[in-house]
Order: structure tokens, then sequence, then C-alpha cells
């Protein structure tokens, strides 16, 4: 546009120096051209605009924007429009504690009350895109500036509003994941309404007062050593039925070799040894008691 109106100028200039006087007509003829050059060069580049991918372009004449949209690639405009390019590739928005981690500089973590009154404090990222079809109504009804006028005031407002539901306890431990998908329910429908699709949303830390840290480390230590000592007394119990068995089986060998070995049994026995004694080739002398007493052996 600027070169157009350049060109415009210098042509305009060039016919108003074109005169009879020759120093005049000298400097006319180079201005005429120069300003037809300037004004092709600024038309070409006009009308015909590149939109790069994973962008629309939204053209607007004279500040009313138009309800259609550019896609990536070139596209042919009116040489007065004024087209302004949004992103729709996925973006993110992160509010943190560190002071190079979010997009504002500084903590911008997001301090909440939970409903036992104490303060918490959430980083967060929030995943969303522009829904192509609804640029020209964010531009109109937004601004190209929507993430400092819709994304960060709707999720730091219904974060806070959701939180006083949670305890601190149960919001940093068993029910972090239903205040997650709690708060994405609550910003998905306020962004959709304004032609931001929501993503996905991320707590990347909860971060409890000190006192309720102390708390919580305690109670753990405590759960664990409980789970320490069940685990040995269930180790105990099956040393003990293991000792148990062990002489339920001794106990019952006895009795069945109490009950099963007769005084003829025994005799036979002690017979058949000695005769196994008497066919060994060892040198040997049996001394021979009474009946009934086992004989006594010499080598």
């Amino acid at each position: 546009m600027i070169l157009m109106i350049l060109g415009l100028m210098l042509f305009i200039a060039g016919y108003m120096f074109n005169s009879p006087n020759a120093n005049l007509q000298r400097i006319a003829r180079p201005l005429s051209i120069a300003g037809v050059i300037f004004f092709l060069i600024g038309f070409s580049t006009s009308v015909v605009r590149k939109v790069d991918t994973g962008q629309v372009g939204v053209p607007s004449l004279f500040g009313e924007v138009q309800n259609k949209t550019l896609e990536s690639g070139l596209n042919f405009v009116n040489p007065l429009d004024d087209v302004t390019m949004f992103d729709i590739k996925t973006q993110n928005y992160t509010m943190s504690a560190s002071h190079d981690e979010g997009d504002k500089e500084g903590d911008d973590a997001i301090r909440v009350l939970t409903a036992d009154g104490l303060e918490v404090i959430i980083d967060l990222t929030v995943l969303y895109r522009i829904s192509p079809a609804q640029a020209p109504a964010i531009l109109k009804q937004i601004g190209a500036d929507y993430k400092d006028k819709i994304i960060r005031p709707i999720t730091r407002t219904k974060i806070r509003d959701n939180a006083v539901y949670y305890d601190a306890v149960s919001l940093y431990s068993t029910r972090r994941d239903e205040f997650q998908n709690r708060i994405f329910k609550a910003i998905d429908i306020d962004l959709k309404n304004r032609g931001i699709i929501l993503e996905q949303l991320l707590i990347r830390n909860i971060n409890l007062p000190a006192s309720v840290k102390q708390t919580i480390e305690s109670k753990i230590n405590a759960e664990q050593e409980a789970q320490k000592m069940q685990f040995v007394l269930q180790k105990e119990k099956q040393e003990a039925e293991r000792k148990r068995v062990e002489a339920q089986g001794i106990a019952d060998y006895q009795r069945i070799i109490s009950t099963g070995l007769s005084d003829k049994q025994l005799q036979y026995e002690a017979i058949k040894a000695q005769r196994d004694l008497s066919l060994s080739p060892n040198a040997k002398v049996i001394i021979m008691g009474s009946k009934g007493n086992t004989p006594i052996i010499l080598n």
C-alpha cells in the first residue's frame, strides 16, 4: 500500500513538472517512470497475500472485518484490505511459579483457597488452538491479543472457583485427576463459546503449605511402617505354621513306628542282622547274650 501511494505521488509530481521548460522535462519523465514502477510493485504485492502453513488470514477493509478467511498459500485480495494473521496450530499458555517458565515474567502461579481455608499454589499449562472458521469473529469481538484477554483470565478464574470444593490434601493426592477434569470442562465451555478449542489442561505442580506437607509425610511414613509390620507378622505366622507342620510330621512318624513294630518283628530283624554279620568275611568275635539281648560285636 505504501509503495502504491508513493508511486502515485511520484507520477503526479512528474505530470506537474511536465512543461515546455527543458530542465523540468528532464525531471518529469524519470519521476513519472519511477511512479509507475513503484505503483505496479505496490499493486502486485497488495493484491497477492501469502499465508504461511498453520495460519489463516482475516481481511478487513477500513476497520470492517470480513466474514471470510484466507487459507495457507497465495491469495488474491483487495489491495486496500488489511490482513490479520491467526495461528491455528496448537498453542500453550503456561502459568508457573518459576521465573523463566511461564508466559509472564516472574511468579505467575495461581494461588487458590481450598475448602479447609489453606492457600495452594498451582502451576498450570493450557493447550489450545483457534478454530479457523471462528477467526473473523475472534478478531471482531476479542482482537488479536486473545491470550491475555481470554485464555489467562478465564483459566485463573475457573481454577479459583472450583478449588473451593476440595481440601488441600485431597487436591494434592487422591482427587487431583477429578479436579483437573472438573476445571477442564468449565474452561472448555467458555473458550468454545469464543471460538477457541481447549485441547488439554495440564496441572504441572501443586505446592502445599509447609505444615500440610509435614502432615502428609508423617502419614505416609506411618503407613509404610504399618505395611512393614504386617509383612513381618505374616512372615512369622508362616514360620510358625512351618514348624507346626514339621512337628506334626515327626509325631505322626513316631506314632506309626511305635504301633507298627512288635517284639517278634524286632527279634526277627535282629536274627537277620546277626546272620549277615556271620557271613561277612571280616574277622570278628560275636558274644551272644541271653535271650532277647543284643549281641556284642568285637573286631
